[in-house]
């Protein structure tokens, strides 16, 4: 290894923002040989720490960013290095995204214990960026305590975080009764904790009674093996004002001790691991599609069962056929 990755690992293991920044912006790179760097940063840096990983999701409009400002100032303000690793939806047509987070978090993204690194989705499914498990790695390398891993929240397919964090938290907003049949039952069973935000003003009353229906539909779910007595739970919480965060930063730290003490941390981390091995593999494979002579075969077969000449399970098979004697 050449003295700059030396140095860049260096940098980076000393907790350097502008190295981890590098460092990200070198992982998500499409090129093959920032690829093979990558992959020789990744392995020299290691997995020796590791860090409270939280997921968090819930629609736009909820205060996702507000919220992620506000708890980081006060994990910040308690001793704690914090990094927020938020995906932002791009666009299917040209690719691009805004990439405001910054702009939203201003405080939290000045501070000196805080590192904010926005990454368009790409349109990769299931509400994080295509390296975002990579992402966390090197977060984690870089010795931050807590990481906090924002979905682009546009939808019931923002469940693929859960597979990247140890806590996974849904953010909700005040409603009425109706509204909790919005929810779809699969995204309340992954998540540990129902946060109901904007709990504060006109919106309080209404923030208690939707904290207790949704507290009541999570009692009717079955309790994990992961959980202990009490979880997963629903609070409320204000971003705004700050109400509930200390609650529930202890109820977060109390699930993931009991996690740990329990054998259930390093259980969940291996099966993650297992989880992002098969995955890495299907995207490998969508790329060898994505490159002559396979594209040029799959364009053959597309035109083929557009004009009618071949059916589009014919035609896969026959497309997976070649690939298997490749």
């Amino acid at each position: 290894m050449d003295t700059a990755s030396q140095d860049s690992i260096a940098a980076i293991r000393a907790g350097d923002r502008r190295a981890l920044a590098r460092a990200i912006t070198l992982i998500e790179s499409q090129r093959p040989d920032h690829r093979a760097q990558a992959l020789d940063l990744l392995s020299a840096l290691g997995r020796d720490r590791q860090a409270l990983r939280i997921g968090l999701s819930g629609t736009p409009g909820v205060g996702k960013s507000t919220f992620i400002e506000a708890f980081g100032m006060m994990l910040v303000e308690s001793g704690l290095r914090v990094a927020v690793l938020a995906v932002d939806p791009s666009s299917a047509r040209s690719g691009g995204s805004i990439l405001g987070d910054k702009t939203r978090m201003e405080r939290l993204s000045r501070h000196p214990a805080a590192f904010i690194r926005p990454s368009p989705s790409r349109a990769q499914m299931g509400g994080v960026a295509r390296r975002t498990r990579e992402a966390v790695s090197l977060c984690e390398a870089a010795g931050f305590d807590v990481i906090l891993i924002e979905t682009v929240g546009v939808g019931q397919s923002e469940t693929m975080v859960a597979g990247l964090c140890d806590l996974f938290l849904l953010l909700m907003a005040p409603a009425g009764g109706d509204e909790l049949q919005g929810v779809k039952r699969g995204i309340m069973e992954m998540a540990d904790m129902i946060l109901v935000n904007k709990a504060d003003g006109e919106l309080l009353a209404t923030a208690t009674r939707t904290q207790a229906d949704y507290a009541g539909a999570l009692r009717l779910l079955r309790r994990r093996p992961q959980d202990p007595q009490g979880f997963p739970k629903a609070l409320c919480v204000s971003a705004a004002t700050g109400l509930g965060l200390d609650k529930a930063w202890a109820e977060m730290r109390a699930l993931a001790q009991w996690r740990r003490e329990h054998g259930h941390w390093d259980a969940r981390r291996a099966e993650q691991a297992a989880e992002a091995f098969g995955e890495e593999v299907r995207q490998g494979l969508l790329a060898v599609l994505d490159r002559e002579p396979a594209r040029g075969i799959m364009e053959r077969l597309a035109a083929a069962v557009a004009a009618g000449e071949r059916t589009p399970e014919a035609a896969a098979a026959e497309m997976l056929g070649l690939l298997g004697r490749s």
